[in-house]
């Protein structure tokens, strides 16, 4: 097995927990792994090597949050906030109808496009929900094609329900036949629970479903108000709430006391004029948090976790360095992951190097690309 050198690295982020951040750096790669990191003079012999001149190393962003299966265009609708009108959960459907009719190619296109807009900006890991299909055959494929770019695939089947539908009808087919078609190419399971989608009852009923088919939890909770989302997150084992902008006392302390990362995913606020969620709540209670970018043509129609660190920093209560581990580590214990997110011993070396002498630059200079180069 061959061993590669990135060495002259000035600012080393690796979240080790004996040395999480290292000055005059280098690490060696092995099989696509990181085999060993210390001081640059201390690098054993490598059969080549890299010399990044200086720059910053991080561990490649983590998305945990993405809805990438999707067609159409919902500028119109993003204009219309911005001059005044609410967001609301039912511009899903416009969505839904451009999906539907868009055949294999389009939709896997689009994917293929984004995920490039992604690895541009650093993200080496990214999960990906269906949602816009909500038919049998359409969510099946969405899944499908999700699957040909990651792992983390995400059933949400019950995102919103269909124009026309019953909702007890429509549970009834979320959790018999489209989850029997789907769960061979999901990892996840989701439910937008949420005055205007899914009550709670109905998000328990799609959740337990999943897992009784061998997928894991996770939820859309407290997005638009307050609500039984993040309790019944935690009340499933669900592996992340993701939203979190309305939260109770109670609620704080329930994913404190939890395994549950609570997701936030600042792009929608920023879209949608939604209050921020309270971050520095959050972190000074002991919940464990992640940033992702929700990536969507409605409410957060970005690919940019830079972008997203930024915004976290400047609105939501988070130092530069809690953002840059809930961007990398955050986003791999929100989809249990122990092999990415970070740049120890064993893990894969995913990372990027930044045209920047340190990580602080990601929030210091938001909307420049500082990404050099993605490994």
């Amino acid at each position: 097995m061959t061993a590669h050198l990135v060495t002259n690295i000035g600012e080393l982020v690796t979240w080790d927990a004996d040395r999480p951040i290292l000055h005059d750096a280098a690490f060696v790669v092995e099989g696509g792994r990181v085999a060993w990191f210390g001081h640059r003079t201390d690098a054993p012999a490598a059969d080549s090597s890299s010399d990044v001149g200086g720059a910053a190393v991080i561990p490649g962003f983590v998305d945990s949050h993405t809805h990438l299966v999707f067609a159409g265009d919902r500028s119109a609708e993003f204009e219309a906030r911005m001059t005044g009108e609410p967001y609301a959960a039912g511009g899903i459907r416009t969505t839904v109808a451009a999906t539907r009719a868009a055949p294999d190619e389009q939709l896997r296109a689009n994917v293929a496009r984004h995920l490039a807009e992604m690895r541009a900006q650093g993200t080496t890991t990214a999960e990906i929900k269906s949602g816009y299909g909500l038919t049998v055959l359409d969510e099946a494929r969405s899944l499908a094609i999700a699957g040909e770019f990651t792992d983390e695939t995400t059933f949400l089947g019950a995102h919103v329900v269909p124009e026309g539908s019953d909702i007890a009808a429509y549970v009834d087919l979320v959790t018999g036949p489209m989850l029997e078609k789907s769960a061979p190419y999901a990892r996840w399971i989701d439910a937008f629970c949420e005055d205007g989608a899914f009550g709670e009852d109905e998000a328990r009923t799609v959740l337990t479903a999943g897992i009784a088919a061998g997928l894991l939890p996770r939820i859309h909770a407290n997005q638009l108000g307050h609500g039984p989302g993040v309790q019944l997150a935690v009340e499933l084992g669900a592996a992340a709430a993701d939203h979190c902008t309305y939260l109770s006392d109670a609620d704080v302390d329930a994913l404190a006391g939890s395994d549950t990362v609570a997701g936030l995913l600042p792009g929608v606020e920023f879209s949608t004029r939604q209050p921020y969620p309270d971050a520095r709540r959050l972190l000074d209670a002991g919940v464990t948090v992640s940033l992702a970018t929700d990536c969507n043509p409605g409410s957060s129609y970005t690919s940019s976790m830079p972008f997203c660190i930024a915004v976290a920093v400047r609105d939501m209560g988070m130092s530069p360095r809690e953002a840059l581990w809930a961007a990398t580590r955050g986003g791999a214990q929100s989809l249990r992951r122990d092999d990415v997110g970070h740049l120890s011993v064993g893990a894969r070396a995913d990372h990027a190097v930044l045209s920047a002498p340190s990580f602080v630059h990601l929030a210091y200079r938001p909307g420049v690309p500082l990404v050099a180069s993605v490994g």
